[in-house]
């Protein structure tokens, strides 16, 4: 395939975190009903804005870009899929191939249309059936992309929707973004199995269609723990492993490519997951500054998909300090470049974040390369852009 010839070197980014007014999605909803949580309004507009956007990529020098298309907006009712909106996500596709960005398109971000969450979601009778529909209707505008994810962190989708759950037992006022981690709600809740189940099928079956469309590679992506074993917790690290990520990556066997997703590492001892303790060198999520955990997530898919190429769709720290980022991210490709030594099959790093977003109910953390103004929508690009620009010029930190 020609998509794994060059390394991608690029930046990642998710529909509702950056478009704005993603009004027929579930979390539109979720945002408006929950008083802890704050909304993703205009988020940062890249809806429109998205040749700046990928412009700055380019000129940086990085010659990937991950997005993703949203299915609320591709069918706001069953069974309707708005021609406006497919043909707005091509042109996002030929935009970034005419800038030299290598498109990687991701099919499912998190959120679903509002309807497919009230017929039951993803635990609903007809779910299979209606993302694949969706699946088959949009490849019609990705032939010829070289790259597809079908779904983005299965095992954080299954979190989250274990998180809802809970939410229907305690107050409304007690809810926090599943992405942190920190002292109020020391650990996140084990992803449903059952849900898993259910979507390493719309996975297979999304697979097929893809391959039956397009040219593409195609593989999902996992959001990796790497999780460490105190003494004496050996057997219950394999335990939690296959219930937080290697379901996942079992399922990816057959695929074209897997996404390693990391930015932290987590220890577990014999009672389970161990609560990152406070300290000053923790990330705006409350996680443990990690820049070695990429490399370990990295050798762990090696080994549980017997040696699928890997091509790592997220990785970055949620941090203020611009100078801190590019010391995370230069520690964590130097880790990353010995396991590629090592012969560790990596096809591209994408960071995480091209810019700072909605953080799935919350907008202090960033992690972006690229600072936003949301009053004005300017884009401020940081040193950390340039700096991962050289990187990738350079093809090694």
């Amino acid at each position: 395939m020609d998509s794994k010839t060059t390394f991608l070197w690029g930046a990642s980014t998710a529909p509702h975190q950056i478009e704005g007014n993603n009004i027929n999605s579930d979390w539109w909803v979720l945002e408006g009903q929950m008083p802890g949580m704050e909304r993703s309004g205009d988020a940062v507009d890249s809806y429109h804005r998205f040749e700046e956007d990928m412009r700055l990529l380019a000129d940086a020098g990085l010659n990937a870009y991950r997005f993703g298309v949203e299915w609320a907006r591709i069918e706001p009712v069953p069974g309707e899929f708005s021609r406006a909106e497919l043909a707005h996500y091509r042109r996002m596709i030929d935009t970034a191939r005419g800038l030299g960005l290598t498109p990687v398109v991701t099919l499912h971000h998190f959120t679903n249309p509002h309807w497919f969450t009230e017929e039951g979601g993803w635990l609903g009778e007809r779910a299979v059936d209606r993302f694949t529909r969706y699946v088959e209707t949009v490849t019609g505008i990705l032939g010829d992309v070289p790259w597809i994810v079908t779904m983005n962190e299965p095992n954080m989708l299954a979190m989250m929707m274990t998180i809802q759950r809970q939410m229907q037992s305690r107050p409304a006022d007690d809810w926090q973004s599943p992405t942190v981690d920190n002292d109020t709600r020391p650990t996140l809740p084990a992803p449903d199995l059952a849900i898993g189940g259910v979507l390493v099928k719309a996975h297979h079956a999304a697979r097929e269609i893809v391959r039956a469309n397009t040219d593409a590679a195609v593989g999902w992506t996992v959001a990796n723990r790497a999780f460490a074993a105190r003494p004496g917790a050996e057997e219950k690290l394999r335990e939690l492993e296959y219930i937080w990520e290697d379901l996942y990556l079992d399922a990816a066997q057959g695929d074209d490519f897997v996404g390693v997703q990391s930015y932290s590492s987590q220890w577990v001892g014999p009672d389970g997951i161990e609560p990152h303790p406070p300290h000053p060198d923790n990330t705006l999520v409350g996680t443990a500054y990690r820049p070695d955990a990429l490399a370990m997530a990295v050798r762990h898919t090696w080994d549980v998909t017997g040696g699928i190429p890997i091509l790592v769709t997220e990785n970055g720290i949620a941090t203020g300090d611009d100078t801190r980022r590019i010391a995370y991210t230069q520690e964590a490709l130097r880790h990353l470049f010995a396991a590629t030594d090592d012969g560790i099959d990596v096809r591209g790093y994408l960071h995480w974040s091209a810019l700072d977003n909605f953080e799935w109910g919350h907008w202090e953390p960033t992690f972006g390369l690229i600072a936003v103004d949301r009053e004005t929508f300017e884009r401020h690009p940081k040193p950390s852009l340039a700096w991962l620009g050289d990187v990738a010029r350079r093809g090694r930190p």
